[in-house]
């Protein structure tokens, strides 16, 4: 299986105009909108508590000083309106998005990867946020349980402790859920929606055309990563106009062989784009090998691409089904 703890290095952004609604739904509060929650004292509907991945959480105020580990932890922050409660951020897996860039650029990054438990607990954060459950790894200090005991509450991505599929639902739970913890639910409503609006575009628009079979190429020579059915990458294909090859896998990601992908045939391919392998190099691993030269998506040479970051549960998800709806039906109205 795919580490997520490895996916790091700067890659291929979605097109600016792409991300302009979001940022207009999100980027910023209105005037006055929200006082109370940056006012910890006076915010209302506190104390809160949630249960997130099995863990209990009670927050007695909006958090003030929160660590972002994983970027689509640090963009939903930022899509919220929020930067200027991030105390530190760490683990970019991609360029942020360019809307994000301002608000990002005042933020202190603690760690071009994950922090030491020391770095981590110097910035003094009253929450921490992971995307990936790597960001909790016990054996460097930083599991949830720890950071509780020394007075820190925390959040893991639902993407990674749902059960079966990830899907928009999920993605309402994880913005609505932030958005409530740090006492801002009406900016979470209309992210929310505004994801919903975008989606619901895409899927009336590419609804009757026929579903390419698609094999998502994360990476892998030996073997593929590719994207199983549990995760939001699958679902992403799905309301994009495609079909998952591998959506019978019961996880987020995972290795599978080229015997597999050859007798599934697809006629797309999905490259994720991320690391320090290009998506051209990608390309011509598929293109070189004699074993796949009958695969029709290489015998056709019909490569779809996403950054990698737009294939994990955040505010990207809107993008990337317009992106690779795009790219599976360029001639649908």
């Amino acid at each position: 299986m795919l580490s997520r703890s490895r996916a790091a290095a700067l890659r291929a952004l979605l097109p600016v105009a792409l991300l302009i609604p979001l940022a207009a739904c999100a980027g910023s509060p209105r005037a006055g909108e929200d006082k109370a929650a940056g006012d910890s004292a006076a915010a209302p509907g506190f104390p809160y508590t949630l249960t997130n991945c099995g863990v209990s959480s009670t927050f007695q105020a909006p958090p003030q000083r929160a660590v972002t580990m994983n970027q689509h932890a640090t963009e939903l922050l930022l899509a919220l309106g929020l930067g200027d409660r991030i105390a530190g951020s760490a683990y970019l897996d991609d360029a942020v998005l360019p809307v994000y860039r301002p608000a990002y650029d005042k933020i202190k990054v603690l760690a071009k990867e994950y922090p030491s438990k020391e770095v981590l607990l110097g910035a003094d954060p009253d929450f921490v946020y992971g995307g990936y459950a790597s960001a909790f790894d016990k054996g460097q200090g930083r599991d949830r349980e720890g950071l509780a005991t020394s007075g820190i509450n925390s959040r893991l991505n639902v993407e990674y402790c749902t059960e079966g599929k990830v899907g928009l639902d999920q993605l309402k739970t994880e913005i609505t859920e932030v958005a409530r913890t740090f006492g801002v639910p009406e900016r979470g409503a209309r992210l929310v929606e505004e994801e919903q609006r975008r989606i619901d575009a895409v899927t009336a628009r590419v609804g009757d055309r026929p579903r390419p079979a698609v094999f998502v190429y994360d990476s892998g020579e030996a073997s593929a990563a590719t994207s199983g059915g549990n995760g939001i990458g699958n679902e992403i294909v799905s309301l994009a106009g495609g079909t998952n090859v591998f959506a019978g896998l019961k996880d987020t990601f995972g290795d599978v062989s080229w015997e597999q992908v050859i007798e599934r045939r697809p006629e797309v391919v999905l490259i994720y784009d991320y690391g320090g392998t290009t998506v051209e190099a990608k390309k011509q691993r598929l293109l070189n090998d004699p074993a796949l030269a009958e695969v029709p998506a290489v015998k056709n040479r019909r490569f779809v691409v996403l950054p990698l970051s737009s294939a994990v549960l955040g505010v990207r998800v809107a993008d990337a089904v317009e992106s690779l709806g795009s790219q599976l039906h360029p001639a649908a109205p």
